[in-house]
């Protein structure tokens, strides 16, 4: 099995410059072509702590615990890799990370290169990234291994019958931290030992301060501003009643998922009169504007403090429910497609009341304005969900307790 996964792998690496076609194919090629000059400039003399994200949700869940050990061990060197183009692109220059570039293609040849160049002290793997060959390789490089927010369900393929070698994976990590007692359950149900409960560190995240926006501070004025998050052409095409009913003392911040030109260009068509694109214009055109669509990445999370009421995207098709915890620790409403239940935060927000779920265009309508309209349920709404926020926070030191201990090891041993 390892040797056909590697084949694959190694085909997947040949074909994928010819067929790409995309902006999106062509950045994920041409980063890893770019990715060995970039590590050459890791100094000889420093330790690194490599850190690695799928994209850019699961760097947000990461980036406390980044965060937190550069700011106790800051003799150290920082790595994060990504696998997808879209988490790169929006954190290359976002500071905490003394290095981010993409992640090699896992074949064995390019792990050992990879693992050779970079030498890390430290391995973060975050949520549910468990490449084969980047496992092996840190182990047989005797690297520590620890897994970040790690989430387990059932049906995933270390549980099947056929899980063995996906199973002796879990075992080279020297420790696995999860989110909920169901991923411990099942950890143990396998005869992983190595783990404990240390909770969703996206709620330590989404409850961090955030530095204003003067243009939306312009834009929404003394306006109420309705935000919609990460949106798919679905969503979107779900909020064009409501957008089109909004009373003039509210206006809607659109922030898309994909920034293809062509989408943008259709989804202006079907906004009001006056609705603006953000790199399009100056700050001052956007005072009065009734939408104003945010085409362009990282700025959605210092988006939703502006926000009365929130929309998030994902729900309404397959691509999966984008992060509803950001407007949530705001004190903000929260309405979401119909498409939900792998969502743990989700089920429970929408059980406690602060989060609502809507099919149709009509029914996404009716409830965005009753909300709008009532002052005092919106208020309500918020507080379940700002509460919420703050009961599950923590995760991040309970994970630090035994990353610190472990980096405080390697520095007297060394």
């Amino acid at each position: 099995m390892p040797f056909l996964y590697s084949f694959a792998v190694a085909v997947a690496k040949a074909m994928t410059p010819v067929v790409a076609k995309s902006d999106k194919t062509k950045a994920f090629v041409a980063g890893r072509k770019a990715l060995w000059t970039q590590l050459k400039g890791i100094p000889q003399n420093k330790k690194v702590v490599w850190m690695h994200c799928a994209s850019l949700g699961e760097y947000e869940q990461g980036l406390t615990v980044l965060s937190a050990l550069k700011n106790n061990h800051p003799e150290h060197f920082y790595l994060v890799t990504f696998f997808s183009p879209s988490g790169y692109e929006a954190s290359k220059n976002h500071g905490v990370a003394d290095l981010v570039t993409y992640l090699p293609w896992d074949t064995r040849a390019d792990v050992k290169r990879f693992v050779a160049l970079v030498n890390p002290v430290m391995a973060l793997l975050v949520k549910y990234e468990f490449w084969p060959n980047i496992i092996r390789e840190l182990q047989r490089k005797e690297v520590r291994l620890y897994l970040i927010a790690g989430l387990f369900r059932q049906n995933q393929r270390f549980f099947k019958p056929w899980g063995n070698g996906q199973r002796k994976l879990l075992r080279e990590f020297a420790h696995l931290f999860v989110q909920n007692e169901a991923s411990l359950k099942l950890m143990q149900s396998i005869g992983v030992q190595q783990v404990s409960v240390s909770g969703d560190t996206r709620f330590d995240r989404v409850g961090a301060s955030k530095e204003p926006f003067a243009f939306m501070d312009t834009f929404v004025g003394a306006r109420k501003c309705i935000v919609a998050g990460s949106s798919w052409p679905e969503d979107e095409a779900l909020l064009a009643e409501a957008i089109s009913k909004t009373p003039k003392d509210w206006c809607w911040l659109i922030a898309p998922h994909e920034m293809h030109e062509a989408k943008l260009n259709h989804l202006m068509t079907q906004l009001p009169k006056g609705s603006l694109r953000y790199t399009q214009n100056e700050e001052a055109a956007f005072d009065g504007s009734p939408v104003l669509v945010l085409d362009t990445v990282g700025m959605l999370g210092r988006s939703y403090p502006y926000a009365s009421l929130a929309y998030v995207g994902g729900g309404m098709g397959t691509a999966g429910l984008h992060n509803i915890l950001e407007p949530a620790a705001e004190g903000v409403p929260v309405v979401i497609g119909k498409n939900y239940n792998r969502f743990t935060e989700a089920k429970d927000l929408i059980a406690l009341g602060g989060v609502i779920s809507v099919a149709t265009p009509e029914g996404c309508s009716q409830q965005l304005l009753a909300l709008i309209e009532n002052d005092s349920m919106r208020s309500q709404k918020g507080a379940i969900n700002k509460q919420y926020v703050l009961e599950h926070q923590g995760a991040t030191q309970k994970t630090l307790t035994l990353l610190q201990k472990a980096l405080s090891f390697d520095k007297d041993d060394g």
